[in-house]
This record gives C-alpha cells, structure tokens and sequence, in this order.
C-alpha cells in the first residue's frame, strides 16, 4: 500500500551558507570547516526563504520605500531547507520518493549526507528517488537552493530566455527586484512498493471524460455527485494507457460567473488497497464562433458557453505576492471574490509569472472564473521574439506538458496560450513591435502540437495579442487588422472607441494612484513629493510618472499627496469606465475586454491595478462592476 505524506507537518530550519560551502551536507570534504554565514532560523514548507527571513528581522519590508534594495543580497547565498524524517515514515516499502511540487527554481537535495539529485526548473514537479538511502532513526533531509539567474526582468532579449524561472520577480513596471527563493508549493514523502497512479490525467468533454496513464494492474472509476455514484467502471491497463474514454454521462453543465450554477463532480481512480487519485472536476461545452461582420480570415472571438454567447469580461491575474510561495488559500480566495462581486468571468494568467497553484485553479472551479492560462513566455522590450534555438524548444516541451497534464482537469481551464506579447516587427522582421508571432514559429508550433495532443478539446492561442496587429491604430481601424489586441494603457478619448473594430481585447488599462492610507504606510511622510523622475520613489516606476499630466490640468505641480491621489483616480476611473462601456457595448462584435491589470503586488504609488495591494477596489473598479453587472444592450 502506497502512503503519502505532506511534509509540512514537519520542523523545518533555514540556513544560509556562502556559494557551495554547504556541499560538506552531501558528504564532499571541503578541506575546512563549513560555517553558516547566516544563523539558522525557524522554517515551514511551503515558504519563500525572503519571507522567512523578514520574520526572523534579518532582512526589512521589502514592500516599504526603497527597501526592496537591502533585501538584494539574499540572492547572492544558497539556502538551505532542512528537517528530519521519522524512520517509520520511511519503512512503508521499498519504494520511497520526495514529490516537489514547486521549488523556485535551481538546486540539490541531500539526504542523510547522500546528494539524491538536481533541480533546474521552477515552473514543473520534481520527484526524488530515496530509495537507495540508507536508513537511520532521525533521516536528515535537505533541499538547497543554488544563486538564481543574475537578470530575467522586464527589459531583456526574449529570444535569448533559457532559465526556467518567474521573470516579474526581476523588476516589471509593477514590481521591485525581489527574487522569490524557496519552496512554493507541497513536499510530499511517498511510500510504496512501487504501484501507483502518481501520473494519471483527465482531458474533459462536454458530457465526458477521457484518463490517461500508465498502471501495474486493473483501476477501478468512479465519478461522484455528492453520495450518489453516476459511474463505477473497471479498467485494465492497456485501456488506460491508451485512453479511458467514458462519454454520454447524464450530468449538468458548469457555468461561468452570473451565467448559471458552479457544478462539480468528484472523480476518483483507485487501485484497490494500493492507492486512490482523486479531482474535482465539471463539465462544460465552448465553442469560438465568428462574429458576422469579422474579416474572413480572422480567429473566431465569440465564445459560446453551453450553447449561449458569452460576453468575456475580466482581469489580467498576477502574482498576488512576490514571494507567492507564502500566499495561502485565504489570500486567493479574498481576491477572487472581489472579483466575483465586480462581475468577472475570466482571468488571464500572464505569461511573464507562474502556473498558479493548484487551490487557484479549484477557487476559480467554485466561483466560475474562466481561466486563460499562458505558457511562460513574454515580452522584453529589447527583442519579443520567441527562442528559436532547438535546445530551448525541448527544455520547454516538458513544462508545456507539465501545465497540461497538471491543470486540464479543470472546469474553469479556457484555452492555453503560447505568451504574452511575443511579437516581431511590422516588416516580418524578428526585432521591433507590432505584428504577433504565429503558428509558424518552431517554439509556438511545438506548444500547438502538445495541446492538440494533450487537451484537444481546448482553444490553444499562438500568443496575446494575435492577429495582424499588436495594438490598435485608430488610423487602421475599418482594415480588419485588428483581431485581439493589446493597449492602450493611457486615457484614449472617445472618439477612438467610436470607431473601435477589435475583435476581442484582452489587454486595455490607465493608471491610477494607490489609496492613501497604502502610501501613508509604505512611504515616509513627504517623500512620494515632487511627483517626477527627480524622485528615486518614482522613478523606479518610470512608466506610471503623472507630473505632467497633474500640471497641465491644474497649472502647477502637486503640493499634497491626497489632490494627487484624487485627481488619479478619477482619471483611472474615467477612462476605464469609457472604455469598458464602449467594448462591451459593442458585444457581439467585440468578444470581451480583459483589464491590464487586475490587483497590486506590490504598494506602487501608481499603476495600472483596479484592486489596490490590500484587495480593496479603487475607483475605477468600482465603475468596471456597475458596467461588468449591466448587459450589453443596456450601456
């Protein structure tokens, strides 16, 4: 029989050593005495190591004034997590395995003066064999992070990206440097005899599922509605291997948010008196239709729930935290039914961040959020132009795989998109802006494939925006240029959404300040003042600096933070609410509008956010939920 434990239960210690002075862990003699350099502190998985240290007072509050700068060096020590494993955790079988479900993002793990193996990705599931170890009544375990990447941040060369890493911790428009370090989802010890069903997944249908995987003997399936049993099927091995398919099953259909009810089911596969994998899953019929008056050759932007247009309407999700490793379930569920209550029905995953854990993914299930997931690829602002080196394809292929086979099960899954903004230029040329990446770009085609193979029943999307064009050109409108697309992140007047032909937009924001209370307790009194590039506080988000607009509309600078904070706001609310108003009026023709960006991870003094660092609605998420909640026919 197999058990599973979480390791969380355990005690667990942080120590924190100069580069490789921590091998002496793995049995290497390094000719002198190993000595932390940083005392060890208490611990707990999951954690970011940033986290731990900021509550044992080594490090301050990244998040107050430039702080964030005395918390840099922490990147520059490898860290070590370590506790012990009681021996009867371990005696279960022969077969003993540590399943890290998220380690961000390179490094070792030692066990009982053993180096087991190498980790070298943060974005899939690495499994350890402990098998080999020999046994002692306390089992010292050790996970050790390695230096991470010097630079991954916003301004870089796309096309050169290798390191397997969330790139927005490195400094985006949004976000300071701070370089998550640790382990960010479940460590889990199994134990067996080796039979077991670690590696099954479940590709949906609109009235059916279809498992896949490999297992030693017979599997027996059911799917559950609460006590009552709508399934109970056996099935062999090679049946598996080759895909369960069980269709025609009597079951109501999931919905999306103020579209109709949230309804799941449990599945579970067992293998008798060895092991059990269970999901909750639902089931859902989407289709992409075509709005009449598109151009021929353009995607479909229409999508049909259940037979029904949908009118998509939502946010762009970020991290909610840096160091998401310390998020907990709370804090998603906090964010998301603020959402709820504005009227969202999706959520599109940015490419330049991580697949969200698993409990992101099952609260979007409950409140019926549709979730538009990309592979982790974006922008950079130097070149945008996805990697075309064969070596890079094939270390992505097994992180495309390890999102699908991990997420696919979901309700609320949407479609898988290949990035974010991976484009080239208007000419054909693979530097400069303005013309998305397609389906003939060797990376993206690869991602196609594993989709079609993987999950075929979803919408996969090349990259976002997509289409002829990136942004929309008023000048342009009337070509059928514009399919989905990106922008504008300023105030544009109403003229341009008059005449407005996008298809589908699923990047549109404006700035807006943070409340004062947040800026009162983050910054020190007086020091966001003067409001331009001569302020370090600003100039480290550089793109949302307000001077000037503040000065032609009032004929002076600011003299106080609240008139500042104010007359932000308004104009974030005033420009969202006309742009909002005007995309969703247009529905059909438009298929949604996704809101660049959904909350603050970080207590900007400005940005484009509509939730603010606390969850709270500014202004002008307060105006997209009176629209969000009015149907289209009525703005």
């Amino acid at each position: 029989m197999k058990t599973s434990r979480d390791l969380a239960s355990l005690n667990w210690t942080l120590t924190g050593y100069a580069p490789d002075t921590w091998r002496f862990l793995a049995g290497t003699d390094l000719g002198a005495p190993s000595i932390a350099e940083v005392a060890t502190v208490p611990a707990r998985v999951p954690a970011s190591v940033q986290q731990l240290l900021r509550e044992a007072g080594v490090i301050p509050d990244w998040n107050r004034g430039l702080d964030s700068r005395a918390a840099e060096w922490v990147e520059h020590r490898n860290w070590v997590f370590s506790t012990t494993l009681p021996r009867a955790w371990l005696e279960g079988g022969p077969i003993r395995r540590l399943r890290c479900a998220g380690l961000d993002a390179a490094g070792w793990v030692c066990c009982n003066g053993r180096l087991v193996g190498r980790f070298e990705n943060g974005f899939v599931e690495h499994v350890f064999d402990l098998s080999g170890v020999p046994l002692a009544d306390d089992n010292a375990l050790q996970i050790i992070f390695d230096l991470p990447p010097r630079w991954l941040g916003q301004f870089n060369h796309t096309s050169q990206i290798k390191d397997w890493k969330a790139r927005f911790n490195y400094t985006w428009d949004w976000q300071p440097r701070v370089v998550q370090i640790g382990i960010w989802d479940r460590v889990t010890l199994e134990v067996g005899d080796g039979r077991d069903l670690a590696d099954l997944r479940c590709q949906l249908a609109p009235d059916g599922f279809t498992l896949f995987g490999q297992t030693p003997e017979r599997v027996v399936v059911r799917l559950e509605d609460g006590d009552r049993c709508l399934l109970n099927a056996s099935v062999e091995p090679d049946q598996l291997a080759a895909g369960a398919a069980f269709a025609g099953l009597a079951v109501e259909k999931w919905w999306p948010n103020r579209e109709g009810a949230q309804k799941s089911y449990r599945l579970r596969v067992s293998l008798p008196g060895v092991d059990e994998w269970t999901r909750t899953i639902g089931f859902k019929d989407v289709k992409w239709r075509a709005f009449a008056g598109a151009p021929a050759t353009a995607d479909p932007w229409i999508c049909v729930v259940n037979g029904r247009p949908v009118f998509l309407q939502g946010v762009n999700w970020t991290p909610i935290r840096p160091n998401y490793a310390d998020v907990t379930r709370e804090d998603y569920e906090a964010r998301i039914r603020t959402y709820v209550e504005m009227g969202c029905n999706v959520f599109r995953v940015w490419g330049g961040a991580f697949l969200e854990k698993e409990v992101f993914y099952d609260l979007c299930d409950q409140y019926g959020i549709f979730v538009w997931q990309e592979f982790p690829f974006s922008s950079s602002g130097i070149d945008n132009w996805p990697p075309e080196d064969p070596k890079i394809i094939a270390e992505t292929q097994p992180i495309v795989h390890s999102y699908i086979a991990r997420r696919q099960h979901h309700a609320s899954l949407l479609l898988w998109c290949g990035g974010n903004e991976l484009q080239g230029a208007l000419d054909g040329g693979k530097l400069g802006t303005g013309k998305p990446a397609t389906i003939a770009h060797p990376l993206l085609a690869m991602m196609a494939g594993e989709a079609a193979a993987l999950d075929p029943g979803r919408r996969f999307l090349v990259t976002s925006a997509t289409g002829p064009r990136f942004t929309a050109d008023e000048n342009e409108f009337g070509l059928g240029l514009h399919w989905d697309v990106h922008g504008p992140w300023f105030p544009a007047t109403a003229a341009y959404w008059q005449k407005d032909d996008a298809l589908f937009r699923s990047e549109v924001g404006a700035a807006g300040a943070s409340p004062v209370d947040i800026l009162e307790e983050f910054y020190e009194p007086g020091s966001l003042l003067p409001l331009d590039e001569s302020n370090p506080l600003w100039r480290r988000f550089g793109f949302w600096i307000q001077a000037e607009g503040f000065k032609k509309d009032h004929g002076r600078p600011a003299r106080a933070l609240a008139e500042y904070v104010d007359w932000s706001q308004r104009l974030q609310r005033e420009a969202l609410q006309r742009a909002a108003r005007a995309i969703k009026h247009r529905f059909p023709a438009c298929g949604g509008i996704i809101i660049w960006m959904g909350h603050d991870t970080f207590p900007c003094p400005a940005n484009t956010a509509v939730l603010d660092f606390y969850g709270r609605m500014k202004p002008a998420a307060e105006a997209l939920r009176e629209i969000f909640l009015t149907s289209p026919e009525k703005l």
